[in-house]
């Protein structure tokens, strides 16, 4: 399908391109002659804009979030698994990051002995209750976009996570992140998705906290657990739990 803004921007400047000339040479009339550069000029504006504009629809990829949350929310209500997910590395299993949810209810995944495989179900220790299903979330598949991978500092998960959330997905204003041993807490202003008490959401957390908690992760190179998240007063703050791996 044409892009919209290149066919008006191409309407506009061969529209311009003609009259312009005329109102000046025939006519001569000065502010006809305006008009026609100012639809030249637009023109060219909406050419750039449609230059600019991504491939795939915003309103496309919400609609592709929102099928795959709803699959895996189905998934975790049919298993009835209420537990946290545990979101790791990509060093940590088969070259992507993933999150862990345990299989038995009120089982805490707190070391993980072995890689992860590339399976739905799988073992992440040597006792027999050590099950989990893996799945990939928002936050894994936006680590992609990252141009470098983010070091263990608080100042690289910061600008990492500006570059994501304010600068690829403008889905907020402002990121801070505050680091310590045990825990990442990180306040996002301007948030426009925000924390739901739905099932899927207290699993995995909201799809701004599944991408805080998979860059982090990723940065730190160990499993973390989204331990708190709330949203006041246009800010969201999440707190992740680094885990031992």
């Amino acid at each position: 399908m044409s892009n919209p803004y290149r066919m008006l921007g191409l309407v506009l400047c061969v529209a311009g391109g003609t009259f312009a000339p005329i109102a000046y040479f025939a006519i001569g009339s000065v502010p006809f002659t305006a008009l026609g550069l100012s639809a030249i000029m637009l023109g060219f504006t909406c050419i750039a804009l449609a230059n600019a504009r991504p491939p795939v629809s915003p309103e496309a990829c919400e609609l592709m979030l929102r099928t795959g949350m709803q699959n895996t929310a189905a998934l975790l209500e049919e298993l009835e698994l209420r537990g946290k997910a545990v979101y790791l590395p990509s060093a940590m299993t088969d070259g992507s990051p993933k999150a862990l949810i345990p299989l038995t209810d009120g089982q805490d995944i707190l070391h993980i002995r072995e890689k992860i495989p590339a399976r739905l179900i799988v073992r992440y220790g040597r006792e027999p209750g050590d099950m989990a299903i893996s799945v990939t979330t928002a936050g894994s598949m936006h680590t992609d976009l990252l141009e470098t991978k983010p070091g263990p500092t608080s100042g690289e998960i910061e600008a990492a996570l500006t570059y994501i959330l304010t600068g690829v997905l403008d889905i907020a204003t402002s990121v801070a992140v505050r680091l310590t041993d045990s825990t990442v807490d990180v306040e996002v202003g301007g948030s426009r998705m925000h924390y739901e008490d739905v099932w899927y959401y207290r699993c995995l957390g909201s799809p701004i906290a599944s991408i805080v908690a998979a860059i982090s992760s990723e940065a730190l190179e160990r499993p973390v657990r989204i331990k708190d998240e709330d949203y006041s007063k246009g800010k969201s703050r999440i707190v992740l739990e680094v885990l031992s791996s």
